[in-house]
């Protein structure tokens, strides 16, 4: 079966030779999905026969959302945390501990039921990929648990052990890092694509950061990086020398890092959710973007320090107090969170890319951040279904 997605009054490509500008923008546009794929873009006017019609009424069509950073299999509620911080009390990477203790205690159903249950709501939101961190288990047993259960929702999946320094090793953190880079790492391995670290004082430093990710990357998975989150660090420098996939959270930068960035293949994935909920200041895009660095926009949904699974939400933020235009941010939060996952098949509307597609109930993107807080979903398409 084909179908035709006809009568869209404004088309986001993010592919240049199918229109204007980076989004690749076209308007009176349609899109043509066969076997879970773009087979077709063009003008409404030169669309091809389809076995199926969707009338876009006039309104605009994107690319799903990409959400490279999440943190979606836990237990357990922090809303006493954020009401204290609300409340003049400083954030610290320690809180992590209060949500580990609580997903130690879960049953695996009860974390697959909260993980389904945010991937669905991302998924009314505009969400159609979704990478899913470890991290709340810190044992061998739950970070194995934590990516098997991960891995039955999604493709990317992420061993972070290396989220804090278990609670049982508060005294000895050099045999925590052996864990993770020996027992822990062998039993998550097999259920990763990816190897994170949370590179920040109060959680492991430089040194540590590098030998976890070395280990990683010699079992085969690639390297990505919570980064200069709360302070300058080394993060960012080590992100781009080893070659990762994205340094996450990018807050404090020197010049220097800016330009390992804009030079590199790293993407700078922003998470303007993050300083909302602990106001913190935001990460400067303009700076980054002015320098040359791929920028992308994710969520990291998680329930301590940014519990939004709302990707425009993300999107109206960074456009309001991160220095970035709509295009620019809708761009981010679609071929930048592919670039970060290094994907070519999503976060575009191009003939071959995967048919993951978001229908906004208004003309233009730019509502996005024109209308922040209103739900504008009309329709969603994952694999070429329409699943909202």
């Amino acid at each position: 079966m084909s179908t035709l997605i006809g009568n869209v009054g404004s088309l986001v490509t993010n592919d240049p030779s199918h229109g204007s500008g980076p989004l690749g923008l076209l308007t009176d546009a349609a899109v043509l999905i066969e076997d879970g794929r773009i087979a077709w873009v063009g003008p409404a006017a030169e669309a091809p026969a389809a076995d199926g019609h969707v009338d876009a009424e006039g309104r605009a069509l994107l690319p799903g959302f990409v959400d490279s950073h999440a943190h979606l299999v836990f237990a357990g509620d922090r809303t006493a945390e954020f009401n204290a911080r609300m409340s003049g009390q400083s954030y610290t990477a320690g809180g992590i501990r209060t949500t580990v203790a609580a997903t130690r205690a879960a049953t695996d159903a009860q974390l697959e039921a909260n993980l389904t249950r945010f991937l669905t709501e991302a998924l009314r939101q505009g969400t159609t990929t979704v990478e899913c961190k470890s991290g709340y288990g810190l044992t061998v047993e739950d970070e194995a648990r934590a990516l098997r259960i991960a891995a039955k929702h999604t493709t990317e999946t992420t061993y972070l052990g290396a989220h804090v320094v278990a609670p049982e090793f508060k005294e000895d953190p050099a045999a925590y890092v052996a864990l993770v880079t020996g027992e822990m790492l062998d039993a998550c391995a097999p259920h990763a694509r990816w190897v994170d670290v949370f590179c920040e004082q109060g959680a492991f430093d430089g040194d540590q950061a590098r030998e976890i990710l070395t280990a990683g990357m010699a079992r085969g998975l690639t390297p990505r990086v919570h980064a200069n989150q709360l302070n300058h660090g080394p993060g960012v420098q080590l992100a781009v020398e080893l070659g990762a996939a994205s340094a996450d959270h990018c807050t404090h930068l020197t010049d220097a890092d800016v330009d390992a960035l804009a030079s590199g293949d790293t993407v700078a994935t922003l998470l303007p959710g993050a300083e909302f909920s602990t106001r913190a200041p935001y990460p400067d895009a303009r700076r980054l973007l002015d320098a040359g660095a791929t920028v992308a926009l994710s969520t990291d949904c998680n329930p301590g320090s940014s519990f939004t699974s709302s990707m425009a939400f993300c999107i109206a933020v960074a456009v309001r107090e991160m220095g970035m235009t709509p295009d620019q941010a809708v761009w981010a939060a679609t071929a930048g969170g592919a670039r970060a996952l290094r994907r070519t098949d999503v976060g575009l509307i191009a003939p071959g890319a995967r048919a993951d597609l978001l229908l906004l109930d208004a003309p233009s993107h730019v509502h996005l951040a024109y209308r922040p807080g209103v739900p504008l979903t009309a329709a969603v398409w994952r694999d070429g279904v329409r699943a909202v």
